[in-house]
């Protein structure tokens, strides 16, 4: 029974719970697309033996009438990102030369991993992904180099730009990320993918994950379809799990309706002095277009609605995440060595290690801030759309870390991704989708960012977006 390269997870589920197909099919097809595509480098490891056991295990449940009918993605192949997590069976090196001795397979799943089981997903491998999530590209020193499908001299953005990688390429329907940074929605922009980053809290993170960075990380998918984000976002929210503690979006498999009328501000031009590909301009401009004629209404809004907070959310999120990378390497056994990290990670440790406690009680202080300035902001509108990206997809090596100029590093991702970070530190949720394709064929990305709370409302506008240019074939 062969097991279709492009089904969305949904359709897939239902395929298998239905006995039209096998768990043990759609693995098998899986792990072969992963083969067929391993010249992409997305997949980092792959534990055959373990997903097979467990897709086994799925099909002897639904042939006896078993399964869990609270599994609603029972026996669909999925992979988790090499970074922030504890999956059994699995070590996790987080793309860096200085874990490959020191990590050790887990023993058992954190709440993500476990959760992620508990839907029935069929974990099979790792994703590739930068040193310690710290680039906008996934080319880890140790390797492999991760490469666009939809153009392999391409990089598909990072740091979840192994999981997007292997979701474009149809090795998966959807796959495992995370976002500290712009980390789910920028590799789904280049890949021409669904990718939310939900409110602060809303999906499980815990415990001993190591990468929540006070909250400025969100855990998720990339995903073909709308309705492959909705069902897995509505499933990892049912119910607490360990430092999970936010708003759930009640509503979010209603992501069909027809949301009621909207104010939504629009940015459509880049902070002064930076590029922008006329194309993704664009493609901002037509999906204004499609709403305004849906029947909300358009309000034109300067750069400066965003870019004035821009300095608060760099300098905390800065201070955030190199002190949770100090924190992190100053506890491997054994010690850490020189020359075991690439030179950009070392500078940032550096930094981490040089904050004092004072500089952690003020961007504590800057999360506050910054999530107060935009609750109040989003009292002039509902929904704020904005460019993506200004460029398309980077060629591979457009974002070296042989150096230890972090404030060029950092320069280079803020002109690449301009609108992206600050929803972190705001804990706000924002979600990017397609809107076309350039000449190249390349994804024509936007950006819907709403208050704390409104992911399903986020997801609706999508909706009203692919119903005019399906998200599949844009």
């Amino acid at each position: 029974m062969p097991t279709p390269p492009h089904e969305d997870a949904t359709a897939l589920a239902g395929a298998i719970r239905k006995r039209e197909t096998t768990a043990v099919s759609a693995l098998e097809s899986a792990l072969q697309r992963a083969e067929e595509n391993a010249h992409l480098g997305a997949i980092r490891t792959i534990n055959a033996e373990l997903a097979l056991e467990e897709a086994h295990r799925i099909d002897r449940s639904i042939q006896d009438g078993a399964l869990a009918t609270d599994a609603p993605f029972a026996g669909v192949p999925f992979l988790m990102k090499d970074l922030g997590v504890r999956v059994a069976g699995f070590a996790t090196i987080s793309g860096s030369r200085s874990m490959v001795r020191r990590a050790k397979a887990a023993s058992e799943d954190d709440n993500l991993a476990a959760r992620f089981k508990k839907a029935g997903l069929v974990i099979f491998g790792m994703t590739t992904a930068p040193e310690f999530g710290g680039n906008l590209v996934c080319e880890p020193a140790i390797g492999p180099v991760c490469r666009n499908p939809l153009d392999p001299t391409r990089s598909p953005g990072g740091s979840s730009g192994g999981s997007a990688a292997a979701v474009a390429a149809g090795v998966v329907p959807f796959a495992h990320a995370n976002d500290a940074a712009g980390s789910i929605r920028i590799p789904a922009a280049c890949c021409g993918l669904v990718g939310l980053k939900p409110s602060r809290g809303v999906s499980p993170a815990g415990p001993d994950f190591d990468n929540h960075c006070m909250g400025l990380v969100s855990n998720l998918v990339v995903s073909r379809s709308l309705r492959d984000t909705a069902g897995i976002l509505a499933y990892l929210s049912a119910e607490p799990a360990g430092s999970m503690h936010g708003l759930i979006p009640a509503d979010i498999l209603a992501f069909d309706q027809v949301p009621e009328p909207l104010r939504i501000a629009v940015i459509s031009e880049l902070p002064d002095e930076m590029v922008f590909d006329a194309d993704r301009q664009n493609a901002v401009l037509h999906a204004s277009d499609i709403f305004r004629n849906a029947g909300h209404t358009i309000i034109p809004v300067s750069p400066d609605v965003l870019s004035a907070h821009g300095p608060l959310a760099s300098l905390t999120a800065g201070k955030i995440l190199c002190a949770n990378l100090a924190r992190n390497l100053d506890r491997l056994v054994p010690p850490l060595e020189d020359g075991e990290l690439e030179l950009i990670t070392d500078a940032d440790l550096e930094y981490g290690r040089s904050l004092s406690a004072s500089d952690i009680i003020e961007a504590s202080i800057g999360l506050e801030r910054l999530s107060a300035a935009l609750a109040l902001q989003f009292q002039d509108f509902d929904i704020l759309l904005t460019p993506m990206l200004s460029s398309p997809p980077p060629k591979v090596g457009s974002f070296p870390m042989d150096h230890r100029d972090s404030a060029r590093h950092a320069h280079a991702h803020f002109s690449f991704a301009p609108y992206v970070g600050i929803a972190n530190v705001a804990g706000l949720p924002a979600l990017t989708v397609p809107n076309g394709r350039d000449a190249a064929g390349l994804p024509l990305p936007i950006q819907l960012m709403g208050p704390v709370g409104w992911d399903a409302v986020l997801l609706k506008l999508a909706n009203c977006l692919e119903k005019v240019r399906p998200l599949a074939t844009s």
